[in-house]
């Protein structure tokens, strides 16, 4: 088992081509793709044929990239969280993303795996800014951004081919930039600090 990180209920290790049952439940479920696809699945072909070997391509030539999520107790799949590195697999700007399955939703895992993915961007990655964007009206993944330490950049709409209930409201970004997260470090952190000092829910939410 290659595994990434773990923290004191994850387990992030390198996703393998068994895992592809894990992805289709996961992407099977209509509230973990509520803000993605309207609660529509992903195909088993596409699983097979498009997502997963991306990801395992993605680790041939990127530090960064996603990985599965596991409880270290009973070795059970949660969902998964990611760093996603821009094409050329540079580590400077990462998308932090993160899928859930909804019976791990409301206990924290989001947040856990968000904030340790953030510190290993920075302190391990050489990373200058993590970024993540969601659907403005998925408050909860927006809560989780902000208590994994970015801030709100910007409200921007895209065209979609096949726009969802909530689509008109447009897209946001957050992010944190690797001087804030130092200051973070430096001052220390506590429950009470502010959202850019410190730290989605568990809403099975990423960037659309």
């Amino acid at each position: 088992m290659d595994v990434f990180l773990q923290t004191g209920r994850l387990r992030l290790r390198r996703f393998t081509a068994a895992d592809a049952g894990h992805l289709v439940a996961l992407d099977g479920d209509p509230e973990v793709m509520r803000y993605l696809t309207n609660g529509r699945p992903t195909p088993r072909e596409v699983v097979e044929g498009e997502v997963l070997p991306s990801i395992l391509r993605c680790y041939e030539h990127s530090e960064a990239g996603r990985w599965a999520a596991e409880d270290p107790a009973d070795g059970g799949f949660l969902g998964w969280f990611s760093l996603q590195p821009p094409p050329d697999g540079g580590t400077a700007e990462l998308d932090l993303g993160y899928r859930l399955r909804s019976s791990a939703w409301g206990r924290g895992y989001a947040t856990e795996g968000a904030r340790a993915l953030v510190r290993k961007a920075f302190a391990d990655l050489g990373t200058q800014r993590v970024f993540a964007q969601t659907m403005a009206v998925n408050t909860r993944s927006r809560r989780v951004m902000e208590k994994a330490g970015l801030r709100y950049l910007r409200t921007f709409h895209l065209e979609w081919d096949d726009p969802i209930p909530g689509t008109e409201h447009g897209e946001v970004e957050y992010e944190l930039l690797r001087a804030q997260w130092l200051h973070r470090e430096t001052a220390g952190c506590s429950g009470r600090a502010r959202p850019f000092q410190c730290s989605c829910t568990a809403t099975g939410c990423s960037s659309r």
